[in-house]
């Protein structure tokens, strides 16, 4: 036992020791407005079936996005995930068209079983939104004025999660998470003028995060021959955002504002639902919506604080042929799906389609999967002045031990 929480606490310190580098990047000029780009924080396996997590229950994934989901892992089994990304992406907007890549890390996250197949432990570190962009307008004045207008973004928001999973009954579980979120959103506006005679202006912005916030979850589960059905739902109320933000402005003359709070993050409520057939067919549907515009951000709300809500449906199917069967092929895992979700900017009145497939490896060790997934997103529209088109490849790698047993000699 002594081994067993020593080895816990070794993981536990990795996921530690990343928690500065787990911040996933973008180049989107999406991210240039609010928060930036936000992160659903769904597993690598169920992103490639279209990022639905609300009603599947899986004892080989981690799904930090329905705590109630932890209990359903093995009564003796550790897990450990870890996931990176890379993605090619061509943006169109007022500065033109062009291509960007980027590498990220995208999660870290472990989970163990407390006691016994009743309480279940999970935690991590995760993504909340991602800024990253720089962009460049040239133009003048009737011609006699030329001008350059630059904007620069960088950072996001992260967060650490330690969740706890509760079987009720053999077919109810709740569970809760509470995070810790921080990281600092930076962003940079100029104005340059080509003739000597006219001032440049910058304008800096730092928002700067230090908070928590709670969710909570549900499943009905149960078992009927071969047939399962799990139906859940996930619920967090809207909380001050602990912050800070600082701003400069400088030309002629230089003038500084600060001040604290102003900030909530969105009551957000979501529902799902899954049915499984022998453990080979999986099928799965999700509904979550954000309440963005009840929110406040900059001490406002509504159009006046330029935030929408966020509805976002996604469909998921998994399929293997056998997952008992001695061809390797017969075991593998085939995922698709499809989602749209809304952007939350009122100024941007478009949808993100994605579609995903992926496939999961499992190795020879059992309880350890590679899994790989392929989304393809399309985001904005020609009339809203911007429109993102990506390809994201991320690897994930799901590691399973059987850590809580005794041997017997």
């Amino acid at each position: 036992m002594i081994k067993t929480y020593r080895n816990i606490l070794i993981a536990w310190a990795l996921v530690c020791s990343v928690m500065a580098t787990a911040q996933n990047q973008t180049s989107s000029p999406f991210s240039r407005y609010a928060y930036g780009d936000l992160n659903d924080n769904v597993p690598i396996a169920y992103r490639a079936m279209g990022g639905l997590g609300i009603g599947m229950r899986n004892n080989k994934v981690i799904c930090s996005a329905q705590p109630a989901s932890y209990t359903a892992c093995d009564s003796l089994t550790f897990m450990f995930d870890i996931a990176a990304s890379a993605m090619w992406s061509r943006y169109s907007d007022a500065s033109g068209m062009r291509n960007k890549a980027n590498g990220n890390l995208e999660y870290i996250a472990l989970q163990f079983p407390i006691y016994k197949r009743y309480i279940a432990f999970s935690a991590g570190v995760l993504p909340y939104s991602s800024v990253g962009y720089d962009i460049a307008i040239s133009d003048s004045i009737n011609s006699d004025y030329h001008y350059t207008k630059s904007y620069l973004g960088e950072g996001g928001i992260s967060q650490v999660y330690a969740g706890l999973g509760f079987n009720i009954c053999d077919w109810v579980a709740l569970g809760a998470n509470v995070y810790y979120m921080f990281g600092d959103v930076q962003r940079a506006r100029t104005l340059t003028f080509t003739e000597s005679g006219l001032h440049s202006t910058l304008q800096d912005e730092i928002l700067s995060v230090s908070s928590v916030r709670l969710r909570y979850g549900l499943q009905l589960f149960h078992t009927f021959d071969e047939h399962s059905f799990t139906v859940g739902g996930i619920f967090e109320n809207k909380m001050k955002l602990n912050s800070e933000y600082y701003a400069v402005e400088t030309s002629t003359d230089d003038s500084v504002f600060t001040s604290k709070g102003g900030f909530e993050t969105p009551m957000m409520y979501g529902a799902g639902l899954s049915y499984t057939w022998a453990n080979r067919l999986t099928v799965g549907l999700d509904f979550q919506r954000q309440c963005m515009a009840s929110a406040l951000y900059y001490y406002d709300t509504g159009a006046a604080s330029g935030l929408q809500d966020r509805n976002k449906y996604a469909f998921g199917v998994e399929y293997r042929h056998n997952p008992q069967g001695r061809r390797y092929v017969d075991r593998v895992m085939w995922r698709c799906g499809l989602s749209v979700a809304d952007e939350y900017l009122r100024t941007i009145q478009a949808k993100a389609y994605t579609a995903s497939i992926g496939v999961g490896f499992p190795l020879r060790n059992a309880g350890t999967i590679l899994n790989t997934t392929l989304e393809y997103q399309h985001r904005g529209n020609q009339a809203a002045g911007l429109v993102d088109n990506s390809l994201r490849l991320t690897i994930n790698a799901s590691i399973a031990e059987n850590w809580f047993f005794k041997r017997k000699l």
